[in-house]
C-alpha cells in the first residue's frame, strides 16, 4: 500500500472513531464468506460496520481520542466494531453473534472514553435500549417525584445496571439520596402586635 492511501485510510478510520459512540475490538478468523456477509448486514441494520485495517494504521488512528484504549486490544488479525448510534443496540447484537464462537472473539471495547471488558459488553447488552429508556423518563415526567426517586433506588434499574456495568471495575459507587421530605407542621404564627390604648376623651 502507498503511503498516500495509507494516509488516506488513517483519515478515514479517524472520522470513523469520531462519530462513533461505541468500538469494540474482536478476533476476526475463519468466517465463511456467508457468516461475514450475514454479520455486516445485521450491523449496517443498526448503524454499526466492520472494519478491517492493519494495527499500525488502527493505533495511528486512535491516537490522541477518546479510543486511544483500544490499543491494548489490537495485535494480531483484529476487525473493528463500530456503532454511529445507541451502544446498547450493537452490543445486543454483537452478543447476538454468539453460534460464531473463536471466529469472531471479543477483546474489549470503548465507550465515552471508558474502556470495558468483554463482560461489561455482555452486561451493557441486558440494558433497555435509548428508546425504551426515553419512554420510561417521558413517563416519569408526569408521575409523582416519590416514583422517580424508587426508579433510581431499584437494584435493577438501569441506572444500577450501567453502574455496574461500567464503573464498577473502577471501584466507583452511585448512590442516589431521596430528597428531604417538606414538614407537614404549620409555620408558627407571628405575635401580634400589642393594642395601642385609645386616648382619653377631652371633657
Amino acid at each position: 500500500m502507498k503511503k498516500s492511501e495509507k494516509t488516506a485510510l488513517v483519515e478515514d478510520l479517524t472520522s470513523s472513531f469520531g462519530r462513533a459512540s461505541i468500538a469494540l475490538v474482536s478476533e476476526y478468523r475463519g468466517m465463511t464468506a456467508a457468516e461475514s456477509t450475514e454479520m455486516r448486514k445485521r450491523l449496517r441494520a443498526v448503524r454499526g460496520e466492520m472494519r478491517i485495517a492493519k494495527n499500525t494504521l488502527v493505533r495511528h488512528a486512535i491516537k490522541g481520542t477518546k479510543y486511544e484504549a483500544l490499543d491494548s486490544n489490537l495485535g494480531g488479525q483484529v476487525g473493528l466494531i463500530l456503532s454511529y448510534e445507541d451502544p446498547v443496540v450493537l452490543a445486543k447484537t454483537f452478543t447476538s453473534f454468539g453460534p460464531l464462537g473463536d471466529k469472531l472473539k471479543l477483546r474489549g471495547a470503548v465507550m465515552d472514553g471508558k474502556a470495558l471488558t468483554p463482560a461489561e459488553v455482555q452486561a451493557l447488552a441486558t440494558l433497555p435500549s435509548r428508546e425504551v429508556i426515553f419512554s420510561q423518563l417521558l413517563g416519569l415526567l408526569n408521575a409523582p417525584a416519590t416514583q422517580l426517586v424508587r426508579l433510581l433506588n431499584e437494584p435493577g434499574s438501569y441506572l444500577a445496571r450501567v453502574i455496574d456495568a461500567i464503573g464498577k471495575k473502577n471501584g466507583a459507587a452511585a448512590a442516589a439520596a431521596p430528597p428531604a421530605a417538606a414538614s407537614s407542621e404549620p409555620a408558627p404564627e407571628a405575635p401580634a402586635a400589642p393594642e395601642t390604648p385609645a386616648a382619653p376623651a377631652e371633657g
